[in-house]
């Protein structure tokens, strides 16, 4: 591959990644090791304060956001037909391209069924902005992010105002996240704070009844719920809710499961949870 310089100042960016790659990899031979065949091609950078996101009903979903920042879609022109759009009246750049120039952007694994969209992160809100909310979840270290996009689209069909994450120890919105939601990342209002305990503590003083999903919980969770605020904390895959926010909320209560398995993946659980929750708010 030539990495001639003399195009844009794109082109130019990108040939020096692929001189800075080959440099690295050369060993004492002075040559590049090929990648076996059928490995994973990796996509090229995204631009600095952006991410792409991908597949039809993600992106439907986000040209729909008026939050939305976007800068440019990729598609194929099968796929803009299916994603029944004006493309004379988009206010940024449509490029008709084919499949394969989406898959040097995004990487060879990436399922984006023809079409990419070029924005930036939503902006998170503050906790002060749920005035009116009724049902909350929160979430304690979840990092796998397919599992947060589960979570969105439970969240987004159980009517949820808000899911509050940390800003560490969980994903930042991306391409593979807004797959996963498959376009719930648009309609839920995500918070993120510094400090769990503290959000908790406040969500509390707002009148939220705070309860914690735990296996060893001392009642049914259906039985935990009271009021007309809630809000529903899930631990992390495998080891759960940690000790200080096991401490921090208001109850502990379990899924009760009558099978041989008595615990379940962490967006499953979130889903069950949900349901009971809004019959209970919407019994209240």
């Amino acid at each position: 591959m030539s990495d001639d310089t003399s195009g844009s100042p794109k082109d130019a960016h990108y040939a020096r990644l692929r001189r800075n790659y080959r440099d690295a990899k050369r060993g004492e031979t002075g040559t590049a090791p090929r990648r076996p065949k059928g490995e994973p091609v990796p996509g090229r950078p995204a631009a600095p304060g952006r991410i792409w996101l991908y597949g039809l009903h993600t992106v439907a979903e986000a040209l729909k956001n008026p939050r939305r920042k976007l800068h440019r879609l990729l598609a194929t022109r099968n796929a803009l037909g299916r994603l029944e759009v004006d493309e004379n009246a988009l206010p940024f750049p449509l490029h008709l391209v084919e499949p394969k120039a989406i898959d040097t952007e995004l990487g060879s694994e990436a399922v984006h069924q023809g079409v990419a969209l070029e924005t930036e992160p939503l902006a998170a809100k503050r906790l002060g902005d749920l005035s009116g909310a009724s049902l909350v979840l929160v979430l304690d270290q979840v990092t796998d992010p397919h599992n947060v996009g589960a979570i969105l689209r439970s969240a987004t069909a159980f009517a949820v105002d808000a899911v509050v994450t940390t800003s560490r120890h969980s994903p930042q919105e991306s391409g593979v996240l807004a797959k996963a939601a498959s376009g719930a990342l648009e309609h839920v209002t995500q918070i993120e704070v510094k400090n769990l305990a503290d959000a908790i503590e406040e969500l509390a003083g707002q009148g939220f009844l705070t309860v914690g999903l735990d296996s060893e919980g001392p009642e049914p969770f259906e039985a935990s719920l009271s009021g007309d605020k809630l809000a529903i904390v899930l631990g992390a895959e495998g080891k759960g809710l940690r000790q200080k926010t096991r401490g921090t909320v208001a109850r502990l209560a379990r899924l009760d499961m009558p099978g041989a398995i008595h615990s379940l993946n962490v967006s499953n659980a979130a889903a069950i949870a949900l349901y009971a929750a809004r019959r209970h708010l919407s019994a209240s």
